[in-house]
């Protein structure tokens, strides 16, 4: 496919620099967008930002995603407004002593939840803020740590939707033997090394081993002088919703959704999707007919109350598929690899993929599509060139997690900032030190393997 060559960076540039300098996450997506779009059409570039827009309604994997995150909103509305969530914090509450164990409660919570990165930040987001809240953690370290168990738990666990679709690339770029993708999976796990150095950061900074930086550091500042916990204009994203009074909540009110929530995703052969309709279902007639003080029609208000909370962190996910569409018709992800093939060795090939990787999902916000793309490349390249193929097949893994964790308006990232009231770009900028250590530590760990594997 041809390039426009170094002008394919510019839309991402564009997304990059008017995120920073605005702290608007929708606005600098669609000041990006446009400007490709310009680049790709000149004058024709409105009707081809609504074809974009008009294809994206109707691709499947959007539809997928608006209604899985939309249906998560109405799960959330419903726990959160009949108290369960409250009741489950309530409880935590009582066995958490301090900051740095509601801290590390939420990361443990992140790696016991791990069967899809929008399960796992909207559900614990949401449930741990009252904890951190009450031990005046900045919503910013909150959604840093929920990000950070987002993606990189998912791609760890076999058992997730992430696992699933990279296991059946695997099997179609011939890597693996039809209905042994899973398995080659496995092998490839240990070689996943951004999301193993993302996982251990955690605890590091909730312990002070790692101590707050930048971003972070002035959000801590602000709290600690009686600020707000919320860093400004977070009101937009946070799912804020008011609890129904003269109820009696316990523990089991948010318990039993969630754990009809995961088995039914996992019956289901990981399908959020089915497994949210089941729980959403199962939570409505719960509190219709076996909790007293609700209705079923109340429930089914709440249910559409909740999908239009996720407007907004919707508007931004859709928004970055468009991005998307301007960077393949730009040729980004080809131009990238274009240009890092002529340096390319059997030992380098897993520092340079990771890299080359990690910036195109970082600027593009595209992870599975990324995967996509490039797995058929790398994986005969390695072969081809005789490098190891698991370790070049981890390095690609990494970048989309790296991507998925750091990219400002990644869907992770997004629904980390709705789930913990945090305005998106203090969340995404916060947490971006972090990361950048996390790649860093990974790119050098690459380095040293390429050499011993190489």
């Amino acid at each position: 496919m041809e390039h426009y060559g170094i002008f394919s960076l510019v839309p991402a540039l564009v997304v990059v620099a008017f995120a920073l300098k605005t702290h608007k996450t929708f606005e600098a997506l669609l000041a990006g967008s446009l400007v490709g779009f310009v680049m790709l059409h000149f004058l024709g570039f409105v009707n081809a930002f609504s074809d974009s827009l008009i294809g994206l309604m109707t691709n499947e994997t959007i539809g997928w995603i608006i209604l899985v995150c939309g249906l998560f909103g109405s799960l959330i509305q419903i726990l959160v407004h009949t108290g369960g969530a409250a009741a489950f914090s309530d409880g935590l509450l009582t066995r958490v002593k301090s900051a740095k164990g509601a801290m590390l409660t939420t990361w443990f919570m992140g790696l016991l939840i791990f069967i899809d990165d929008y399960l796992n930040a909207l559900t614990i987001g949401n449930s741990m803020r009252k904890v951190t809240d009450r031990f005046r953690i900045s919503r910013e370290k909150l959604a840093y740590i929920v990000d950070s168990t987002a993606a990189p738990i998912c791609v760890l666990v076999p058992l997730s939707t992430w696992a699933i679709y990279i296991s059946g690339l695997l099997e179609a770029t011939g890597m693996a033997e039809a209905g042994r993708g899973l398995s080659s999976y496995l092998d490839v796990i240990p070689f996943m090394i951004y999301a193993w150095v993302a996982i251990i950061i955690v605890p590091l900074v909730a312990l002070k081993l790692i101590p707050s930086l930048g971003p972070m550091k002035r959000a801590d500042e602000r709290v600690d002088a009686g600020g707000d916990l919320a860093p400004p204009n977070s009101y937009n994203i946070a799912m804020d919703i008011p609890e129904e009074e003269g109820t009696s909540p316990v523990m089991a009110d948010f318990i039993l959704p969630i754990i009809v929530l995961i088995a039914a995703t996992v019956w289901f052969d990981i399908d959020a999707l089915r497994g949210i309709i089941y729980s959403l279902m199962f939570t409505i007639i719960y509190f219709a007919f076996f909790r007293k003080g609700f209705g079923l029609f109340p429930m089914i208000e709440l249910a559409f109350n909740g999908f239009k909370g996720m407007v907004y962190a919707l508007a931004i996910i859709v928004m970055s598929f468009v991005l998307k569409d301007v960077n393949d018709a730009l040729g980004l992800t080809e131009f990238v690899i274009e240009t890092i093939t002529p340096v390319l060795s059997p030992a380098w090939l897993p520092a340079l993929a990771f890299v080359s990787l990690s910036l195109i999902t970082f600027a593009t916000g595209s992870f599975w599509g990324v995967y996509a793309i490039t797995l058929p490349i790398v994986v005969p390249l390695a072969i081809s060139m005789d490098a190891n193929l698991y370790l070049a097949t981890g390095a690609v893994v990494s970048a989309g997690a790296f991507g998925s964790h750091a990219c400002f308006y990644g869907d992770s990232t997004v629904l980390s900032s709705s789930a913990t009231g945090c305005n998106n770009m203090a969340h995404a900028t916060s947490q971006f030190p972090y990361a950048l250590i996390a790649g860093v530590v990974s790119l050098l760990i690459y380095i040293a393997l390429g050499y011993m594997f190489g």
